[in-house]
């Protein structure tokens, strides 16, 4: 159904570096990452010099590259942390973006062989999305599937995918209080399928392994919720989940379609989940205020573009979300300043050219 052949120069593969050596997780992605370009992204409060072997095609963006870009007083509000990779989604002039922790290792399917998780969100990505009726075989669109009995034939075009979210063997991407009422759970289940979220319907986005058309839905990830006591441990932040949903509803709202499932990483065990689970309290209160907000939102029909339709949802945080906590108030500010910063970007870039 689409072209199997990725470009080179169609793909950047972002990472957000909170680590100085990259040594081991870059040799482990060689095989996959040597031929593309990396945007590495250096946490800004991170003091020690990356460490990165030879044979990558690679550009690295520290704070004084995020603070000449943005303001010095910018960069510890909107990129810090896990963050700081959103700073990579802005730099990127590519037509996909695909980004992996760097604590997550290449997975191995089911028959042993390594996944290769740019083709396989690259593919995600260029075949049709199926968000107005649900497919009882998942994806109809890869090998071995089609459309079942009573798909009606007008949805089977199927719409642009605009978001691919990958999943985790080992360390699954749960939160605080779980993985501390659970500490030995592992997740071993790799189910070799491909699903597209039904519109209308909130998921969890996960910024450990995503994939995304930047020019389409870019805008709409964006570094906005900070916690106050926010870490640098996935869960300890809620950053990926706000924009997720933001994002799910700008699909929704645009008519594009959002998939989950294939592929998957192998995430290594990291942290303390008692610990953790004193700073991330505050957000998994916090979500039980969000979802119902994402799950009500709609747009005016004058939102055209993903630019747009942030700005209107951020209006929404502020004067909805906003009275009942300040973080939303902060989050609705950093929307506005994001989306500003997208379209200065995207002009000087145009203008270079």
């Amino acid at each position: 159904m689409s072209d199997t052949v990725i470009k080179d120069d169609e793909v950047d593969i972002v990472i957000a570096a909170l680590r100085s050596d990259l040594t081991s997780f870059m040799e482990d992605w060689r095989i996959i990452f040597s031929r593309f370009h990396l945007i590495i992204v250096k946490d800004p409060d991170l003091s020690e010099d990356l460490k990165i072997p030879d044979g990558f095609n690679h550009d690295v963006y520290t704070k004084s590259d995020i603070d000449q870009c943005v303001g010095s007083a910018s960069t510890s509000v909107l990129f810090s942390g896990y963050s700081c990779r959103y700073f990579g989604y802005l730099m990127s002039r590519k037509k996909y973006i695909v980004s992996i922790d760097d604590d997550c290792v290449p997975a191995k399917d089911n028959k042993g062989h390594l996944v290769d998780v740019v083709a396989q969100h690259i593919w995600n990505l260029r075949a049709p999305a199926t968000p107005f009726f649900f497919n009882t075989l998942y994806d109809p669109y890869c090998a071995g599937a089609d459309f079942v009995r009573g798909y009606p034939f007008s949805l089977r075009n199927g719409v642009t995918c605009a978001l691919s979210c990958g999943l985790w063997l080992n360390l699954a991407d749960l939160d605080a209080p779980t993985q501390a009422l659970k500490p030995e759970m592992r997740n071993s289940r790799y189910v070799d399928a491909v699903l597209t979220v039904p519109a209308r319907t909130m998921m969890p986005l996960s910024g450990i392994n995503v994939a995304f058309e930047r020019e389409v839905i870019g805008p709409a990830l964006f570094p906005g919720l900070r916690l106050g006591g926010e870490g640098k441990l996935r869960w300890e932040t809620i950053e990926d989940l706000f924009s997720g949903m933001c994002a799910k509803v700008v699909c929704d709202h645009l008519g594009l379609g959002v998939k989950s499932g294939l592929p998957y990483v192998w995430r290594k065990e990291s942290g303390d989940a008692v610990e953790s689970l004193k700073k991330e309290w505050e957000g998994v209160k916090l979500m039980e205020e969000v979802v119902p907000f994402f799950q009500t939102v709609r747009l005016l029909r004058s939102a055209v573009t993903a630019e747009d339709c942030v700005l209107e949802i951020a209006k929404m945080v502020k004067e909805q979300l906003g009275p009942s906590d300040r973080v939303f108030t902060r989050a609705a500010d950093a929307m506005v300043e994001w989306i500003k910063l997208w379209k200065a970007v995207a002009s000087a870039s145009t203008s270079a050219a």
